[in-house]
């Protein structure tokens, strides 16, 4: 087995957790749909946490590399709006576009992917900055 390039291997946890959530919503679909959980807003969901995450992880990392420990603190609160501004936008446009045929617990679901987003971002971020401080 080859090796991984270092950028990939540090990120493959997001890649991990992207694969393993649809792996599992189809696996799980039938239970999800007796729960009234709609599989389409969370995969939807899934893609795009999964993009934001790659997007802040990218800041973060760069912001890291940078000698003034506020750039990191400054590109960790960006990334925070910026995936607080698009979450709120999508269930907008969600909302607008499903009408009164919004699945309220799908899309409380889907902030439980965003948790588990956040939780692998914080871990992967966490071991870089050991590894710089180390």
């Amino acid at each position: 087995m080859g090796s991984m390039s270092p950028q990939i291997k540090i990120i493959s946890p997001l890649f991990l957790v992207f694969n393993l959530t649809i792996l599992v919503l189809y696996a799980i679909r039938g239970i999800l749909a007796q729960w009234g959980i709609d599989t389409t807003i969370l995969n939807i969901a899934n893609g795009i946490f999964f993009l934001l995450s790659l997007l802040t992880f990218i800041m973060q990392r760069k912001a890291l590399e940078n000698s003034n420990p506020n750039v990191f603190v400054r590109s960790v609160m960006g990334g925070m709006l910026i995936k607080m501004f698009v979450t709120i936008s999508v269930v907008i446009v969600y909302r607008l576009i499903a009408g009164n045929s919004v699945s309220k617990v799908s899309v409380f679901s889907a902030m439980f992917l965003y948790l588990l987003y956040l939780g692998v971002e914080v871990a992967v971020i966490t071991k870089l900055n050991r590894k710089k401080n180390g």
